[in-house]
C-alpha cells in the first residue's frame, strides 16, 4: 500500500482524498476524503481573473487540507487544478498561494488530462462487472466545464467543453449581481441552447450514441441521485453506484427549475453552496441524456480525484 494524497480544485469545490491505494489489486481504500465549496471560478467567465475573495477562500481551505495531509502521513500529494485557472488572467497568483501553503505546485491540466483522470477513477472499480455494458460513457460536469470520456478499459476519445453548472448560471441566470428566483422559460431556453451547441462540439470527436452505460459524475450528478432516493441527508455510500432513471432525472430538472431559491435550500440533501447552481447543473444531464438515448445514468461518487489519487500510486 501506498499512502497518497489527492485534491482536486475545480471551479465550485476544492476536494481532498487521503488513500492507500494498492495497485497491484486496483484497492483505494479512503483515509479522508472530503470537500468544500469555495466557488473558486467566481465571476471568470465575466471578468477573465480570479476574485481576490474567492482565491482567499480556496487558501482557507488549502490550509485546512494541509493540517489533514500531515496528520496521516501521506507520502506523496498532488494537486490538480481544473477549469476556473485555466481560464483566468492572474492564475500565477493562485500557482504561488497553493505552492506557500502544500508545498506542491497546482498542475492546470488540459481537458483532456481532466478526462483521463475521471475515467479512470469512475470505471476502475467496475471492471469485472457483467451488468454494466461497454463502451461506458463518463460524463464529469463540474463547474466551468463538462467532460465526456467514451471507453472500455482504458479512454477511447474525449472532449472538454465550457458548460459548467456556475458558468452557464452567471452566463444566463445572474442580473445585476442576483440570481433568478426561479428562472424564466426564455433563460432556461438559453442554457439549453448552449449546451446544445456544446454537445454538437463534444460529438464532432466522441462518439457519445455508441456509449452502452453513461456514467455521471460530480456534485451536480449526485444531489440528483440523493433527490431521486429521497435521501434525509446527503450519503455517499447510498448515492454511489444508484441508478437514476431518464424519467426520475426529468421530473427533477423541472422540479429544479421551476423552484424558488428557498425551496431547493430546504432539499434536505442540498448543499448550500449548489442551491442557485444546480438547475443549470441537472439541465446539462438531462440534455446529455437526451441526446444519447440513456435509460438511466449509473451515479459515481469515484471521479477525477480518485483517478488523481492513482495517478500518483
Amino acid at each position: 500500500m501506498t499512502r497518497v494524497a489527492a485534491i482536486d480544485c475545480g471551479t465550485n469545490s476544492i476536494r481532498l482524498l487521503v488513500a492507500d491505494a494498492d495497485p497491484a489489486t486496483g484497492e483505494l481504500v479512503d483515509l479522508d476524503r472530503r470537500m468544500t465549496i469555495v466557488r473558486l471560478g467566481q465571476g471568470v467567465d465575466r471578468t477573465g481573473r480570479l476574485a481576490p475573495d474567492a482565491l482567499e477562500r480556496t487558501f482557507a481551505a488549502c490550509r485546512e487540507y494541509a493540517t489533514i495531509v500531515k496528520e496521516h502521513g501521506a507520502e506523496r500529494l498532488r494537486f490538480v487544478a481544473t477549469s476556473a485557472s485555466r481560464d483566468a488572467e492572474n492564475r500565477d497568483e493562485f500557482v504561488r498561494g497553493v505552492l506557500d501553503i502544500l508545498g506542491v505546485e497546482p498542475e492546470v491540466i488540459s481537458g483532456d488530462q481532466e478526462a483521463e483522470f475521471s475515467f479512470t477513477g469512475a470505471t476502475k472499480e467496475l471492471t469485472g462487472r457483467d451488468d454494466l455494458a461497454k463502451p461506458y460513457l463518463v460524463v464529469d460536469i463540474g463547474g466551468g466545464s463538462t467532460e465526456f470520456v467514451v471507453g472500455e478499459d482504458h479512454v477511447r476519445a474525449a472532449r472538454s467543453v465550457d458548460i459548467g453548472c456556475v458558468r452557464m448560471t452567471e452566463r444566463h441566470l445572474v442580473y445585476d449581481g442576483v440570481v433568478s428566483d426561479p428562472p424564466t422559460p426564455e433563460q432556461v431556453e438559453a442554457i439549453r441552447a448552449d449546451i446544445e451547441a456544446a454537445l454538437d462540439l463534444a460529438e464532432e470527436s466522441v462518439p457519445l450514441r455508441e456509449a452502452r452505460t453513461l456514467v455521471g459524475l460530480a456534485g451536480s450528478v449526485t444531489t440528483i441521485a440523493a433527490i431521486a432516493l429521497d435521501l434525509p441527508e446527503y450519503d455517499s455510500e447510498a448515492i454511489h453506484h444508484s441508478r437514476v432513471s431518464y424519467e426520475r432525472v426529468r421530473e427533477i430538472t423541472e422540479r429544479l427549475l421551476s423552484a424558488t431559491h428557498a425551496e431547493r435550500a430546504a432539499i434536505p440533501s442540498m448543499h448550500p453552496g449548489r442551491v442557485d447552481v444546480i438547475g443549470a447543473g441537472a439541465l446539462v444531464l438531462l440534455s446529455v441524456m437526451e441526446r444519447i438515448g440513456a435509460d438511466e445514468v449509473v451515479v459515481s461518487e469515484h471521479d477525477i480525484l480518485d483517478g488523481i489519487a492513482w495517478s500518483v500510486a
